[in-house]
């Protein structure tokens, strides 16, 4: 159990201030909080699966996390982040979590270069809220088709 201590850390981390600022909810009705934080836990659960998936440890398939309308999107997103240079191509398998990783790091500032430091926590919780952006976008464009 000691071994997750920093996985609940990171947890946290994404949690607070750094990431989603629960701490800084002004809520005041103790079942709205709950609410809030079983939200906002989700989230950074999503966002940690994301920082575990990143160097294809844990061999997951993106549909884990990933509805199918979200992967198409996620596609798409690819060929705009894919480099020109082999060094900046995507290394992962489409369909994976750690393809999955590598898009949102991109939308959340990280540059996909094999030499800087690998997205953490706060990196993947920013391209996901991105993500989650691009995909209300998409999903109202669907909608009013």
């Amino acid at each position: 159990w000691y071994k997750q201590r920093w996985q609940i850390e990171q947890l946290f981390r994404t949690l607070k201030r750094q990431g989603l600022g629960l701490e800084s909810s002004q809520l005041e009705e103790s079942s709205e909080l709950l609410k809030l934080t079983s939200i906002a836990t989700l989230t950074a659960v999503r966002t940690l699966q994301l920082v575990n998936a990143r160097d294809n440890d844990t061999g997951q398939p993106a549909s884990d996390a990933f509805d199918d309308d979200e992967i198409d999107v996620l596609s798409k997103l690819q060929e705009k982040f894919q480099g020109k240079t082999a060094k900046l191509k995507k290394p992962f398998a489409l369909r994976s979590m750690a393809w999955v990783a590598w898009i949102i790091a991109r939308l959340g500032g990280w540059k996909g270069s094999p030499s800087e430091t690998k997205a953490g926590p706060i990196t993947m919780l920013h391209g996901l809220q991105r993500f989650n952006g691009v995909m209300q976008g998409w999903r109202l464009a669907k909608m009013w088709g």
